[in-house]
């Protein structure tokens, strides 16, 4: 319904047809015209007019109401309702009125008219100056004013605060400072009164003195705890992947609580999908398993098997591990002379040494940059090498018995 907005000029667009106020407040302004009107008949006309749709955009500042209403003539009259715009002292009564009321300041976030506010608000006698640029002569209000008149009482109803801008004071500004003034009311009524929480007064903390110790923190958890059960809604996310997203945001707030460190800090878009999918291993046997690896395979552009494969490597050291699945280097000959005749002296045959890697049949080894050796494993003649095991830092412990 509205088009144009600033805190102390809005304007409205026609209703559709039909529209009348329905509220008590919507109801009590059309009541301050009729006291002003000693026309019913040009009231009538008035209220057809605005049910019509006659009334084109309506403009509201304070003090005034604009429109032009289509009347008998091809072009439509400037019409104007007038009303008395509070001075600031009356703002200052009305504002501490209200703020002092948690129920008159609920009325109002709700968009209602509290009623202890409508009696100061809205029109009295003698208030509400009607004016149009039709060549009716008679005694106002004319049929375009009394028009108008009903059509404000409908955007009354859609929203009181335009009562308020009548009055002289813009939403936004009347909301800021009502929500100031209540919160130093409530600041006043629990001045006398301890906080429920540790902690040291702001009077206090801001002393020039030696402080008092601060509290110490709460204690972290003895477990993850387990997320809230998901509700089954069509339009709702997958309640499994939301599941999932708990799970692992609650397994990261609980090692930050431990440890101050946050487990995932750093890794790449890549990296962090890999460690997701390294927490569900059985992605071939469960339905929801299968739905996390497609999705996070697609979000990174690789595929399952990929992700498969990297979360095996995941599981056998986190990032480190992952680095050995996907970098190869060139290590320093000290680790490979040793690793070598370790092998071969505990009976597991001769590795052939290649960049980082030490190879023998569908075995291998491969040397991490953090000093550790990592078991792989492959289909004799398919060169598919999988992660196997748990690393170690000797190569003959780190080969799976």
């Amino acid at each position: 319904m509205i088009t144009v907005r600033d805190d102390r000029r809005r304007t409205f667009e026609t209703l559709p047809a039909g529209a009348e106020a329905v509220s008590w407040w919507g109801r009590a302004w059309v009541a301050a015209l009729e006291k002003v009107s000693r026309d019913a008949a040009r009231l009538d006309r008035g209220r057809a007019y605005a049910v019509s749709g006659k009334v084109d955009a309506v403009t509201v500042t304070p003090g005034r109401i604009v429109a032009y209403v289509r009347g008998g003539r091809p072009r439509p009259y400037r019409t104007e309702l007038l009303v008395p715009a509070f001075a600031d002292a009356r703002w200052e009564e009305l504002l501490e009125a209200v703020a002092a009321d948690p129920g008159a300041l609920a009325a109002l976030l709700e968009r209602e008219v509290p009623e202890g506010l409508a009696g100061a608000v809205l029109p009295g006698a003698g208030e509400l100056l009607p004016r149009c640029s039709c060549p009716d002569s008679g005694p106002a209000p004319c049929k375009h004013a009394a028009a108008l008149c009903y059509r404000a009482a409908r955007m009354l109803d859609e929203d009181p605060f335009v009562l308020l801008l009548l009055r002289g004071r813009g939403e936004r500004e009347l909301l800021d400072e009502l929500a100031r003034r209540s919160a130093a009311h409530g600041a006043r009524e629990r001045s006398g009164a301890a906080p429920d929480f540790p902690g040291v007064p702001a009077r206090s903390a801001r002393a020039r003195t030696s402080l008092p110790p601060l509290p110490a923190p709460l204690g972290a958890p003895a477990a993850v705890g387990h997320p809230q059960a998901c509700p089954a809604d069509a339009s709702a996310p997958d309640p499994l992947a939301l599941d999932q997203l708990a799970s692992d945001a609650a397994a990261r707030a609980f090692a930050l609580l431990a440890t101050a460190e946050d487990p995932v800090s750093g890794l790449s878009l890549w990296q962090d999908a890999v460690r997701l999918a390294s927490a569900h291993p059985t992605a071939g046997l469960t339905g929801a398993a299968r739905a996390l690896y497609r999705d996070l395979a697609r979000a990174t552009g690789r595929t399952t098997t990929d992700l498969a494969r990297a979360a095996s490597a995941w599981r056998q050291g986190g990032r480190p591990a992952l680095a050995v699945l996907e970098e190869p280097w060139d290590p320093p000959a000290g680790p490979f002379d040793r690793a070598r005749p370790a092998l071969l002296a505990a009976g597991q045959g001769s590795f052939r040494p290649d960049r980082n890697r030490l190879t023998a049949g569908v075995r291998q080894l491969r040397l991490g940059r953090d000093g550790l050796w990592y078991a792989y494993e492959s289909r004799p003649e398919a060169e598919d090498w999988w992660p196997t095991g748990h690393s170690a830092p000797d190569p003959v412990t780190a080969l799976p018995h």
